[in-house]
């Protein structure tokens, strides 16, 4: 007997999101109306080439394990997303939204810079960012404090390496540029007062 398993989609959360060099991160993976017999599976989360969408990458040894994983020891900043499934052969369900951990790598494969450079922002203001480092596409990606992971197309203009974010869409979130090679930025954490 094959159960349907719907379009239920797992949440992932990571912890913590923000790492020192070398740290561990715990992945979890819920199930809405969870209940017995379901294997989980963890992948890394790859930006494609020439694209602002994802590629899942399933991690070594990760197939069918409990509902918590830990990764012992991450030095860089990844993106991940889990997935469940259930019988033999599996049945699975949608891949969970990405989620990201942040790693204060003291050599970035690029660097982000904000302009006005400080943390504190006022949606009233124009504001750009831009990426500087070895790659020809470096892509300016956003994750909000609401778990929404977004491309600069969505908020922005590009110009040459520089995105100016449109002051109606400039919203509180971590930014950070990503390659189509699986490189990654600095991250800045930015938050944006007030309304137009």
């Amino acid at each position: 007997c094959l159960i349907s398993t719907g379009k239920l989609v797992p949440v992932l959360s990571v912890s913590p999101s923000w790492l020192n060099p070398g740290a561990s991160v715990t992945l979890s993976c819920e199930v809405k109306h969870q209940d017995a017999g379901w294997r989980f599976f963890w992948y890394k989360a790859f930006l494609k080439a020439s694209s602002s969408s994802y590629s899942y990458e399933l991690l070594p040894d990760t197939s069918g394990t409990e509902q918590n994983f830990t990764i012992n020891g991450p030095t860089h900043t990844a993106g991940f997303v889990c997935r469940a499934g259930r019988g033999e052969p599996v049945n699975y369900i949608e891949y969970s939204k990405p989620k990201f951990i942040w790693s204060a790598d003291p050599r970035p494969a690029a660097s982000l810079s904000v302009n006005p450079d400080r943390v504190q922002h006022f949606r009233s203001e124009s504001v750009s960012l831009s990426c500087e480092g070895n790659s020809a596409e470096w892509r300016v990606k956003r994750f909000t404090e609401t778990g929404k992971l977004s491309n600069f197309s969505n908020w922005g203009t590009i110009n040459g390496s520089t995105c100016n974010i449109t002051s109606y869409w400039f919203n509180s979130g971590v930014y950070w540029c990503e390659s189509g090679s699986g490189e990654f930025s600095n991250a800045v954490n930015i938050t944006v007062h007030g309304g137009l």
